[in-house]
């Protein structure tokens, strides 16, 4: 059996906290026989555990703690700490395993509801597991959920060689924001989602680049965020916006441009992986 969860990006810009993607990059878990204890094979970093400490079987036991140990293959494409939901697409693992090994029967809203407790908030394992384009809310306890077909676009990810651990992210973030504010900045979360409900991606992506909520407060941890959104202008792409706590920036195009957009974000820095995917239509398989 295998267990396959796509990459997500959060927020969307003035989304925060609740509106993602599902992407094209993947978590690939292969379920293998029954084993004395929990082994986790995989060739990623030393500092991942390759036994019961693995956040995967973590997360499985906290749901199922009598599970039957087994070999497990875990490999997978999604870079760690850099905004793209590594994180999420392992607890949403550790979930399916759970529920295909302990015969739990979970519904897609019981394997959400466990992420987003887990999580502490909705916006990277909803579209995990539910592929395409999620708004969530988390709020007393409470979890509900919209999914919705995003637009057909490329997504160009410009992904730096350096960790911004979500911890550091957060810690520049407001306290608290005036009503004025608030209420400017959920004006423009809501016509962001209401332009990619309407398929207006370039109507989206301006939304995109106006938030108030993080991105303004974030922007001196990722000083490329500006050069890729003039790039992105420039070369008529539909907008630019940090990607969860960042450091990776999307890019949101038409097919015909991603090529182009790629190649000049590759110039800006040299260690950085650029890389051109898809929206994920399907999120959490079963094989």
């Amino acid at each position: 059996m295998k267990i396959r969860v796509p990459a997500t990006s959060a927020n969307l810009g003035p989304g925060f906290d609740s509106c993602g993607i599902a992407l094209s990059q993947y978590l690939v878990i292969e379920i293998g026989s029954v084993t004395q204890k929990w082994v986790v094979e995989h060739d990623l970093s030393n500092a991942i555990p390759r036994d019961e400490k693995n956040l995967l079987i973590q997360t499985a036991l906290k749901i199922a703690p009598e599970l039957t140990p087994h070999s497990i293959k875990m490999s997978t494409d999604i870079p760690v700490a850099r905004g793209l939901g590594s994180s999420s697409s392992v607890i949403v693992a550790g979930i399916e395993l759970a529920n295909r090994l302990g015969n739990l029967n979970l519904s897609v809203r019981e394997k959400l509801e466990i992420a987003t407790e887990i999580e502490g908030h909705p916006d990277n394992v909803a579209p995990a597991i539910c592929g395409s384009f999620v708004v969530a809310s988390y709020a007393d306890g409470q979890v509900e959920y919209v999914k919705h077909h995003f637009p057909e676009c490329d997504v160009v990810a410009f992904i730096p060689d350096k960790e911004l651990l979500t911890s550091a992210s957060r810690s520049v973030l407001p306290d608290e924001f005036s009503y004025q504010e608030a209420v400017k900045a959920s004006s423009i979360a809501n016509v962001m989602i209401a332009a990619v409900l309407n398929g207006n991606l370039p109507l989206a992506g301006k939304m995109m680049e106006k938030d108030l909520f993080h991105e303004i407060h974030r922007k001196h941890l990722v000083p490329h965020l500006t050069e890729i959104r003039a790039i992105t202008q420039e070369l008529g792409g539909y907008g630019s916006y940090l990607s969860g706590a960042g450091p990776t920036v999307l890019t949101l195009l038409a097919p015909d441009k991603s090529q182009q957009v790629a190649e000049r974000l590759k110039d800006l820095d040299t260690t950085a992986r650029v890389e051109i995917l898809a929206v994920d239509q399907e999120g959490l398989q079963v094989y």
